[in-house]
């Protein structure tokens, strides 16, 4: 026999890579689209009114911070530090800023005798000073009255 009278198997024909590029540019062209859809806004509707480029200014609230005299508290014998200074402001109202000042004797009062009540490793342990906040905040509301004093802000913390 010779190789003319084998049969010979059809092998499959190769197809050529047109199909699997088109297919590849197809997908960029769909990704590219999609990204810039989503990008620009078109895909999920990003108003253009909360962008903070857009001119218009937003306007602060009518605020006033009265400072309070800073305390210094002795601590007791067993403390690693010897003093705390503690300097803070109110965040008022600008309407209540006569009634409080007015009332800043007895912030004071109050915020001093918190601070000689606390025990010493709360007033040593950093994570205790947002609840130490908390408590001083709540007892200047009780004295100055619900509505005048909007927060504490702590400006020194300091134990030496």
């Amino acid at each position: 026999m010779t190789q003319a009278d084998t049969p010979t198997e059809d092998l499959p024909k190769k197809k050529g890579k047109l199909p699997l590029l088109i297919g590849m540019a197809g997908a960029l062209a769909l990704g590219g689209g999609g990204f810039y859809a989503t990008y620009s806004g078109l895909l999920l509707g990003q108003s253009k009114t909360h962008s903070p480029a857009s001119g218009a200014a937003t306007t602060l609230p009518d605020i006033v911070f009265v400072p309070v005299d800073p305390i210094i508290i002795s601590l007791g014998p067993q403390s690693r530090s010897r003093h705390l200074r503690f300097a803070s402001q109110l965040e008022v109202s600008a309407a209540h800023v006569p009634e409080v000042q007015l009332l800043l004797p007895r912030v004071a009062d109050v915020l001093n005798s918190y601070l000689r009540a606390v025990e010493l490793e709360q007033l040593e342990d950093p994570a205790a000073l947002m609840r130490l906040k908390a408590q001083m905040l709540r007892r200047v509301q009780i004295v100055t009255g619900q509505d005048r004093v909007r927060d504490l802000l702590i400006s020194e913390f300091v134990l030496n």
